[in-house]
């Protein structure tokens, strides 16, 4: 199908259908081309309706949510992208199991949790993207992970189908998941968590809070940590041992604040981004025999002519 008849195919798939959608607008380091079809649907039936669609005619999907730890090319992406936002966040505990949907932000569920007692979460509140994502790739902050706290998944599999999964299936490692392997949407997640304190987790979160005002560029877009943690040892130290704080190609440049976080600094494009990975990569390679393993997720097409 050509790009005209990729756009017919979901006209009514749900209340938000843009064309041409520059993704830029939707990823935490404000970086990337347009999307061919951009649905923001606003309940399972229409994910259901646009994957099957999709599906029957070869046509690839990909699923954002906040757009944090992702970096879309400038030629964007090809196909349907689907957007889980304000309508699938949507949260719910019983006794200590919390529930949200996919589009939830997880600081706001991690929030929620110590507001009702509830401990286990406190960590995600420095974790800036949706709950699906943070499934996803098994998302960790302040030595814990989404493997330590989750129950179950719902998720969305190729063919269409929903199915829930418990976490023991779900095969995390270190920033993965099956989840990534099996091409499945994360639709909602269910955390079993335990009774705290909520004055002593409030006072841990604002602590980790302050630290990170004054470590992190947050005033800033990006798109968080750049490259895993080699084993024993930090990508952050390795980066800055080498002389690379400030290095800058166009308009991405390694943060002063913090050497695992690369800014935009108005106007960056996915190729002066990845040029900085890359040269981080080869220096820390050629001074410290370390291979850096990127963290954050690449996806979509190279600028035509580019």
């Amino acid at each position: 199908m050509n790009r005209e008849d990729i756009k017919r195919l979901f006209s009514d798939v749900a209340p938000i259908v843009r064309y041409d959608e520059p993704l830029r607008h939707h990823t935490t380091w404000r970086i990337g081309g347009p999307a061919d079809v951009f649905v923001v649907p606003n309940h399972l039936d229409q994910i259901r309706d646009a994957v099957t669609r999709a599906k029957a005619e070869g046509i690839p999907v990909f699923v954002i949510g906040r757009g944090s730890n992702l970096l879309v090319k400038d030629g964007g992406i090809r196909g349907l992208v689907i957007k889980l936002g304000d309508d699938f966040s949507a949260l719910d505990i019983t006794g200590e199991t919390l529930t949200a949907l996919a589009g939830r932000g997880m600081v706001s569920a991690a929030n929620i949790a110590i507001r009702h007692g509830l401990s286990g979460l406190e960590f995600a509140t420095g974790i800036p993207g949706t709950v699906g994502g943070a499934v996803t790739m098994n998302a960790g902050a302040h030595g814990s992970e989404i493997k330590d706290v989750l129950y179950r998944a719902s998720v969305l599999d190729q063919a269409g189908d929903v199915q829930d999964v418990d976490a023991a299936q779900l095969s995390f490692g270190y920033r993965r998941s099956a989840i990534v392997e099996n091409g499945w949407t994360v639709l909602s997640a269910t955390f079993h968590l335990h009774e705290g304190d909520p004055a002593q987790m409030q006072e841990r979160v604002k602590a980790w809070s302050k630290r990170r005002q004054t470590t992190q560029p947050l005033s800033m877009p990006n798109c968080g940590s750049v490259f895993r943690n080699p084993p024993g040892d930090h990508a952050a130290r390795l980066i800055e041992a080498a002389g690379l704080k400030n290095f800058q190609i166009g308009q991405a440049a390694i943060s002063q604040r913090h050497a695992n976080f690369i800014v935009n600094l108005g106007q960056a494009s996915a190729i002066d981004a990845l040029s900085v990975i890359m040269h981080a990569k080869v220096t820390v390679r050629e001074q410290f025999g370390v291979d850096l393993v990127p963290e954050v997720k690449v996806v979509g097409e190279d600028e035509a002519g580019g």
